[in-house]
């Protein structure tokens, strides 16, 4: 029992002992490094970047897709940005699938979804400041045996960081298809021809009294947008000691919050043929059916300073359309990002 309880202990002493020498040796350790570059303001000035997927949970219609977005960066002064989106297929676009395989009688066009925006930002305050930066440990010799390196795996440095506060602004067009079946046989519209006749409905007093025509139209939204947003630039690389690789961190990180305003909120009639043997549709107009003319949104958006790489963006907001139905939800991922200082400048030496 004794020699037992002897053993343990000598086992005890032996690993606080390793793990004392081992804290000291990892807080004697410095990391010494060579800055090769450290100029938030050496970035690219155009980035093009094709969106493979984004998801947007719109309570107007839910869609999946792809998209292209481009940013242009103009000295210290400004930046503008272009985008546009739809989805991959009917099947991708929620509710004009839904009326593709349940609107049968409703002679109305299905519309594809599909979002265009273009914008610009001032920067009202565009300075650079000292930092210190985390940067994490990388070397190919590291992976698999942190516990055993006498290196901590992060670091904090020394670098510089630009920092702009800006003041945006710009349009937007969105054109979507509609779903009114549920508003429809709510009561809470009405629709009605130029004579006053209403379009048949499949519910009376919450009870099913005829054909399901599930009416449907498409809608068309121009607006425009105006916030405010803080961006923070970083845009250095090291050369570690021996133990390390070369260690980089460029990323263009933006926080932005906007109000979102419509100028036109158009919405199509409903057409529907009550005479099957009458080829003309009657029109019953959507007068009834409510706009929302204001919203907002918040977002983040980041992407890397080189000529190949990632970036994405979330959103979450209420967009002007349809009233009640404007709240949303976005991410989107792009991926090839192409970036260009558009320097194609060579030097020249005579001889």
């Amino acid at each position: 029992m004794k020699k037992n309880t002897l053993l343990l202990t000598l086992s005890l002493l032996l690993t606080a002992g390793q793990l004392f020498a081992q804290g000291r040796r990892n807080e004697d350790k410095i990391l010494t490094f060579e800055t090769i570059y450290d100029a938030p303001y050496e970035i690219n000035k155009l980035w093009i970047g094709f969106q493979p997927i984004y998801t947007e949970l719109f309570r107007t219609n839910t869609n999946i897709g792809y998209g292209m977005e481009a940013t242009y960066y103009w000295k210290d002064k400004a930046d503008f940005r272009a985008s546009f989106r739809k989805p991959y297929s009917r099947h991708l676009d929620l509710q004009r699938n839904v009326a593709f395989n349940n609107s049968i009688e409703i002679q109305n066009r299905h519309t594809v979804f599909s979002f265009a925006e273009i914008g610009g930002t001032y920067h009202l305050k565009d300075t650079e400041q000292d930092v210190e930066s985390l940067i994490y440990l990388y070397s190919k010799r590291y992976a698999g045996a942190k516990w055993a390196s006498m290196v901590p795996d992060k670091s904090k440095v020394q670098t510089k960081v630009r920092k702009i506060i800006g003041i945006r602004g710009g349009g937007y067009y969105y054109q979507t298809t509609v779903d009114l079946d549920r508003m429809y046989d709510a009561g809470k519209i009405s629709l009605n021809t130029a004579e006053g006749a209403a379009l048949p409905n499949d519910w009376q007093e919450g009870q099913p009294t005829g054909p399901d025509l599930n009416p449907f139209i498409g809608a068309r939204v121009n607006g425009g947008y105006v916030g405010g947003s803080y961006a923070w630039i970083k845009n250095f690389a090291i050369n570690p000691d021996r133990t390390y690789d070369d260690l980089v961190k460029d990323l263009i990180l933006t926080v932005y919050a906007d109000v979102l305003f419509a100028g036109s909120i158009r919405y199509e009639d409903v057409f529907y043929r009550p005479d099957p043997t009458n080829p003309l549709a009657a029109a019953y107009s959507t007068a009834d059916l409510g706009k929302n003319f204001f919203g907002f949104r918040a977002g983040i958006d980041g992407k890397f300073n080189r000529n190949l790489s990632w970036a994405y963006n979330g959103e979450l907001g209420y967009r002007p359309g349809v009233k009640g139905q404007g709240l949303y939800a976005l991410i989107k991922i792009s991926f090839p990002v192409y970036g260009s200082d558009m320097n194609n400048n060579v030097e020249a030496f005579s001889k």
